[in-house]
């Protein structure tokens, strides 16, 4: 059984960012024991090398191994820059962890909201797709921007501009989970063998409704995937289960 914690939307500034529900998600996180914890994207909310820092800080409770990958709030003031310099490569793969194979992108454009892979970087994973397909194991995508539409978020105008492009490789290579953010709801698609499934904000104000914060986990067994919803006030609810094709 691989357990992996998905946290997303930190927002980390003077004015969006609650460190006391931050600390309380990451001591659940960490009772939890997770085999590592996914991150998609806006770690902080304008992009400053000073909220970056502050993120490095934050980042040292967590027992797990964490990867990140940007969001638009990231990308803003040259934060695309610091991004690499502090908190690592903006797009990257790990495989063979735990069995599992996962890759990270960057879906942010700089000083926009709007999300974009762009075609390099699509020959780029699906050529990464193509080794992945070679290993046994879970193959996992991370990305800021969600490739299909969260219902009750609003007119629809931050899918990624070549959000069909990137939902055919994804199908076409029987990937098994999409993970994003972005939008602050969680919820949960399944379009032929792949989940989609987006996080609600860990920490952050900025919440629609009677939503609260919230990360979603994981449990990935030979058999089976399930996604359990967590929010930080510590009620939890099934986002659903689903065989492993």
């Amino acid at each position: 059984m691989t357990v992996i914690a998905h946290i997303s939307d930190l927002h980390i500034s003077n004015s969006t960012f609650e460190d006391d529900t931050f600390f309380k998600a990451a001591e659940q996180i960490n009772d939890l024991n997770p085999d590592l914890i996914l991150l998609t994207g806006d770690i902080t909310n304008n992009g400053y090398y000073s909220e970056f820092q502050k993120a490095i800080e934050y980042f040292e409770v967590f027992e797990a191994p964490l990867f990140a990958v940007p969001g638009n709030h990231d990308a803003r003031h040259v934060g695309y820059e610091v991004f690499e310099d502090l908190i690592g490569k903006r797009s990257w793969t790990l495989r063979g962890f735990d069995e599992l194979n996962v890759i990270g992108l960057d879906s942010s454009v700089p000083d926009l909201n709007n999300g974009h892979i762009g075609r390099p970087q699509q020959i780029w994973m699906e050529q990464e797709f193509d080794k992945c397909l070679k290993e046994s194991g879970c193959s996992i995508v991370a990305m800021h921007h969600h490739v299909i539409p969260v219902p009750k978020t609003g007119r629809e105008r931050n899918v990624l501009s070549d959000a069909g492009d990137i939902l055919q490789s994804v199908i076409n290579h029987n990937i098994a989970m999409v993970l994003c953010g972005h939008k602050h709801v969680p919820h949960i698609w399944k379009m032929e063998n792949t989940l989609f499934i987006y996080a609600g904000s860990i920490s952050s104000i900025k919440l629609r409704g009677k939503n609260v914060n919230s990360y979603n986990t994981y449990f990935i067994s030979d058999n089976s995937i399930e996604a359990v919803l967590n929010r930080v006030n510590g009620d939890k609810s099934l986002l659903g289960k689903f065989d492993r094709i």
